[in-house]
């Protein structure tokens, strides 16, 4: 059961990539071949696939942070065929311009968890549905043909229009003043009302660690999935009707 009321929302905003999109699973296509160029001596030869999976996200997460942070007005895919290059360094492996092209501009192919296009259709008949994403317009048109395909959202604010990288306070700004009632952080600071946890079983990011952020957070309920949100809602306002 929820500790607050899901009837009272008229709106709900959406980081795509991680709740909506599986971008670990994405992400970790494009990468893991690099292995292959592995230098004889190196000691992730020594390293479970898990292990390797978690040193490459981790290593993904950090260089994507530090880049959005010195670079925040440039093009997410550009940004990323940064982030591959930058990962590949940390490999001891030199990437051509072409294979960094080819990772920035694939985002469009990570894939959407297997619940998410029929929850949102079922979230979508009681809110209005907002993207606010850390991406350029290209790379979601992208997802939004592709993976997401069958999803309509009522407003679409991404990093290229704001200027900014979330959790720069800038883009949640940018959603206020658009009039259209992440993130959890920064959300919370700013006033806005409980937020929804979608946990997707914590994930290899580091970006399921609750506890970590408790205090700094306003979470008003945790579903493992967004299909479980979903059900939730639905028997929500069927108690209304």
């Amino acid at each position: 059961m929820t500790s607050f009321d899901l009837t009272s929302y008229k709106a709900l905003s959406f980081d795509i990539y991680a709740t909506l999109i599986d971008w670990e699973t994405g992400i970790l296509a494009q990468l893991l071949p690099l292995l292959s160029r592995l230098s004889k001596g190196h000691s992730l030869w020594n390293k479970s696939l898990d292990d390797i999976s978690d040193y490459l996200l981790i290593r993904y997460t950090n260089h994507e942070h530090r880049l959005e942070i010195q670079h925040p007005s440039e093009k997410y895919s550009k940004l990323l065929s940064m982030v591959y290059e930058s990962v590949a360094a940390d490999m001891g492996i030199a990437v051509t311009p072409s294979e960094s092209e080819a990772f920035g501009g694939a985002i469009g192919k990570w894939p959407a968890f297997e619940d998410t296009v029929a929850a949102m259709q079922r979230l979508g008949k009681y809110y209005k549905l907002i993207a606010l994403s850390n991406v350029d317009k290209v790379s979601f048109g992208n997802t939004l043909r592709g993976p997401l395909n069958g999803v309509k959202f009522d407003a679409i604010y991404v990093a290229e229009d704001i200027g900014t990288y979330k959790p720069n306070p800038n883009n949640f700004n940018y959603l206020i003043e658009h009039s259209l009632p992440f993130d959890h952080i920064p959300v919370a600071s700013m006033g806005f009302r409980p937020a929804v946890w979608i946990s997707r079983g914590g994930g290899r990011m580091g970006m399921g660690d609750l506890e970590a952020v408790k205090d700094k957070v306003n979470i008003g309920a945790t579903y493992h999935t967004l299909g479980d949100m979903a059900v939730a809602v639905e028997a929500a306002f069927g108690k209304t009707e």
